[in-house]
C-alpha cells in the first residue's frame, strides 16, 4: 500500500461510505490512487554530494541541487524528470530566496540572496541540513541589506520533498533600513507545468508566460494585468491574466502549486504555520501565478501599503526565523486522474500542519514544541442592546501578537503572531507560542471593533496559561436605528457587478470570489451614469443596491471626479438634545477621504472627515478587503429632522481610477437609553 493510500484512509476513517467534496467514497479514492506514486519505494537514506560549485541532496525519491556557496536551487530531479525547474532560465532564476529593501529614505533594491559561505549542519542517513549564509559588515553598506542571513535547506529520509527556512539578524550597531518584502520563489518548467491549483474552486489551465508579451498580450491599466489577444492556447483568447487574481488570505494560504500531466507530477508549496508571516490571519498574499511561478510569501506590503513595511532603526537589534516551509512533490501512474494530486497535496498539508512545530530543524533560534507555551480561555461578547446575557463569541479570531493598541496586529510585521478561532462555545486554545511578551487580541464576526486584553501575557518555555473568560464589549452607545452590511471586515456581501465581457477571467464567472474579476471599478460609472448611489433604508437591499466599492467616476480619458453617496432614512421622532452615533467600518481604503455631512450636502465643512487615508490598493488588486478601519461620528440631534433625513458620504479624492473605499458595515445608533 502506498503512503498516499495510507493517508487517504487516515483522512476518511474506516467508513467506506464517507464521501469527499466530489462525492467520491474512500473506496473510490483508493481505487483511483492505488497506483499513485507519491512516495516511491525507498532505495537509501539521505545522501549528500559536495562538489566544487554545487551541493546535491538525494534521498532516493527526490534529488535537489543547490549552488555552492550561493544556496540557489538550480535543479530538482523527481519521478524521471531531470529538472522540475525552468532549465531555460539562468541558474540564479530558478529557485531562490529574495527580498526588497531600502536604506532609510533611499531607493528600493531587489536582492536575490546569495550565500557567501557554506556549512553542513547535519549529515546522516535520516537527515541532511545545509547552511548558506551571507554575513554583513560595514564595507557592504549601501550594497546589501544590513542583515546576517542564514538560509537553511533540509532533506529527510523517505520525504518526497525538502524544507527551507532562514534566520535574519540585525545587529544593534548596524545602520537602519526598511524591509518591503521577503519570500521564496520557484520558476517551474513551462513545458511541463500548465495547470495551477490554489483551492478546490480556484484551479485552472494557465497561460504561458510568452502570452503576456507584445503580440500575444495587451497591458491594461497596470502592468500586472494583461489581456490575452493571441495566446498559444487559443481557448484563452479574450481572458485577462493578473497575478493578483490568485491572492489568498494567510489563513487559507496553506498549499498551492502546479500539476504536470505528462508525466503526472505535482509541485506544491506547503506553509504549515502563519506564525512567521506578517499582518495576521486576514493579510492577503500572492500564491502561484503565470510563469509558472510558485511563491512562499513571508512579508509583503500587498493589500496593506507602506504601513506594513517594517522599519529598523540604527541601534535596534532584531532576529527572526522565516519558515520552515515544505516543497512537496507527488506523482501518479499514467491512466489515473492527475487532478487527484491536488487531493493528495491537501492531505499532505494537513500532516505538515499537525506536525508543527517541527522537531528536526537544527537551529537553536527555532524553538521546539517543549520550548513553547500555550494559552487557553473563552471569549464572550457583552452588548446589552442585543442581549442582557453575555453572548458566546463562536468563530472569533483570537491571537497573540506583540504588545500594541487594539487592532495593531494588522500592521505588525517584525515579530511573530499566533492565531486560532474560538469553537462554537467560545473556547480557544493558542498553542506552540514562542517565548516572549504579547497582548491577547481578538475580533468577532458579526460585531464591530477590536478586542485587546489589557494585561501583557508573558510566555515562557513549557508554560500552560489558563486565562479564563475574556469579555469583549464592542463599541455601542445606543440602540440600532438601521444598519447596512455585515460586520465581517469584507465587502463581499455587497453588490459585485459582472465584469466587462471583454475583460473576463472565466475561472471567476459564477464564482464566490467574483470580485476578483478585472476592471470592476469602471463598472460604477456605467451603472450610475446620471448620478451617484442613493440607498433608502427599508427599501434598498445592500446585496443589490450598495456597490461594493465607493470609487471615482470616470468622466474622460484619465479624468475622474469624486463621488457622493446618499443614505436616506426616516425618523419618527428626534431627540434634539441627544447625540446619535454613526459607525462606519471600512474594509479598505486607497488614497481616499471620507467626508460625512447630514442633511446639507453643500456645507463648507463636513461634520466629520477622515482626512487622506489608506494605501492598501485592494480595489485595483481584486481584494475584497485590505486594512480594517473603524470610525465613530457624533451626530447632534439638532442636525436631524422628523421625517426623511439624508447622510452624505463624500469621497473627493480623484487623481486616479483606484482611489476609494470598500465599506464593511455602517450603523446608526440612537441616543443612549436604559437597557
Amino acid at each position: 500500500m502506498t503512503s498516499t493510500v495510507r493517508r487517504i484512509i487516515d483522512c476518511f476513517g474506516d467508513c467506506g461510505g464517507c464521501k469527499n467534496r466530489n462525492g467520491n467514497t474512500r473506496q473510490d479514492m483508493l481505487n483511483m490512487n492505488q497506483n499513485t506514486n507519491c512516495a516511491p519505494m525507498l532505495t537509501h537514506g539521505v545522501r549528500l554530494h559536495i562538489q566544487d560549485r554545487y551541493v546535491v541532496m538525494d534521498n532516493g525519491i527526490v534529488q535537489v541541487t543547490l549552488s555552492k556557496p550561493g544556496g540557489i536551487v538550480t535543479g530538482i530531479r523527481y519521478n524521471g524528470i531531470d529538472n522540475l525547474l525552468e532549465v531555460r532560465n539562468k541558474e540564479t532564476n530558478r529557485g531562490y530566496w529574495d527580498l526588497h529593501w531600502n536604506e532609510i529614505g533611499g531607493k528600493g533594491i531587489f536582492d536575490v540572496i546569495q550565500g557567501t559561505s557554506f556549512r553542513v549542519i547535519v549529515e546522516n542517513e535520516e537527515q541532511v541540513e545545509l547552511s548558506f549564509a551571507r554575513n554583513w559588515n560595514p564595507s557592504l553598506e549601501g550594497k546589501y541589506i544590513p542583515l546576517n542571513i542564514d538560509k537553511r535547506f533540509i532533506m529527510l529520509r523517505g520525504s518526497s520533498g525538502f524544507y527551507s527556512y532562514a534566520i535574519y539578524e540585525h545587529i544593534k550597531e548596524w545602520p537602519g533600513f526598511e524591509l518591503g518584502e521577503t519570500r521564496i520563489t520557484f520558476k517551474l518548467r513551462k513545458d511541463k507545468f500548465q495547470y495551477m491549483a490554489i483551492a478546490d474552486n480556484r484551479q485552472r489551465y494557465m497561460p504561458f508566460p510568452d502570452d503576456r508579451s507584445n503580440g500575444r498580450g495587451v497591458p491594461l491599466a497596470y502592468p500586472e494585468a494583461v489581456l490575452l489577444v493571441n495566446p498559444m492556447d487559443q481557448r484563452l483568447t479574450g481572458e485577462v491574466d493578473d497575478k493578483y487574481q490568485y491572492s489568498c488570505e494567510n489563513k487559507d494560504l496553506r498549499v498551492h502549486g502546479w500539476i504536470c500531466f505528462d508525466p503526472p507530477v505535482g509541485f506544491w508549496q506547503i506553509t504549515p504555520s502563519d506564525e512567521f508571516r506578517s499582518g495576521g490571519p486576514l493579510k492577503q498574499n500572492l500564491s502561484s501565478h503565470v510563469g509558472p511561478t510558485t511563491l512562499a510569501m513571508f512579508l509583503s506590503a500587498h493589500y496593506a501599503g507602506k504601513y506594513m513595511v517594517p522599519r529598523f532603526e540604527a541601534g535596534e537589534p532584531w532576529k527572526k526565523v522565516f519558515g520552515p516551509v515544505f516543497m512537496y512533490f507527488n506523482s501518479a501512474a499514467y491512466g489515473n486522474d492527475p487532478l487527484w494530486l491536488w487531493e493528495d497535496a491537501k492531505i499532505k498539508m494537513m500532516v505538515e500542519v499537525q506536525s508543527w512545530p517541527y522537531g528536526f530543524p537544527a537551529s537553536e533560534d527555532f524553538p521546539k514544541s517543549e520550548q513553547r507555551g500555550n494559552v487557553n480561555g473563552r471569549i464572550l461578547v457583552q452588548d446589552r442592546y442585543i442581549s442582557n446575557e453575555n453572548m458566546i463569541a463562536s468563530g472569533a479570531y483570537v491571537g497573540l501578537a506583540p504588545p500594541g493598541n487594539a487592532g495593531s496586529w494588522q500592521m505588525e510585521s517584525k515579530n511573530y503572531q499566533f492565531w486560532t478561532q474560538a469553537n462554537e462555545n467560545g473556547f480557544f486554545s493558542i498553542r506552540n507560542i514562542h517565548p516572549g511578551d504579547y497582548n491577547l487580541y481578538a475580533w468577532v464576526p458579526g460585531f464591530i471593533g477590536d478586542y485587546r486584553h489589557e494585561a501583557v501575557i508573558t510566555i515562557s518555555s513549557g508554560c500552560h496559561i489558563e486565562i479564563g473568560d475574556v469579555i469583549y464589549e464592542p463599541p455601542r452607545d445606543g440602540p440600532t436605528l438601521w444598519e447596512i452590511g455585515i460586520p465581517d471586515r469584507s465587502a463581499a456581501e455587497f453588490y459585485v457587478p459582472d465584469p466587462d465581457p471583454k475583460h473576463t477571467n472565466r475561472l471567476f464567472v459564477n464564482h464566490p470570489d467574483r470580485f476578483r474579476q478585472y476592471g470592476l471599478w469602471d463598472r460604477y460609472t456605467e451603472l450610475y451614469p446620471d448620478g451617484d448611489l442613493v440607498y433608502k433604508i427599508g427599501v434598498s437591499d445592500y446585496r443589490k443596491d450598495w456597490f461594493f466599492a465607493q470609487v471615482v467616476r470616470k468622466i474622460g480619458d484619465n479624468a475622474y471626479q469624486g463621488t457622493t453617496w446618499q443614505i436616506k432614512f426616516e425618523l419618527n421622532n428626534v431627540d434634539r438634545n441627544g447625540i446619535y452615533k454613526l459607525r462606519v467600518a471600512l474594509a479598505s481604503a486607497t488614497l481616499a477621504e471620507l467626508q460625512v455631512r447630514v442633511n446639507d450636502p453643500n456645507s463648507n465643512r463636513p461634520l466629520f472627515t477622515t482626512g487622506l487615508i489608506g494605501r492598501d490598493n485592494a480595489i485595483a488588486r481584486h481584494g475584497i478587503h485590505g486594512i480594517y478601519m473603524l470610525y465613530h461620528v457624533d451626530i447632534p440631534g439638532t442636525r436631524l429632522v422628523k421625517g426623511e433625513n439624508t447622510i452624505f458620504l463624500k469621497q473627493p479624492r480623484c487623481n486616479g481610477p483606484f482611489q476609494g473605499f470598500m465599506y464593511d458595515y455602517i450603523r446608526l445608533e440612537g441616543p443612549p437609553t436604559p437597557c
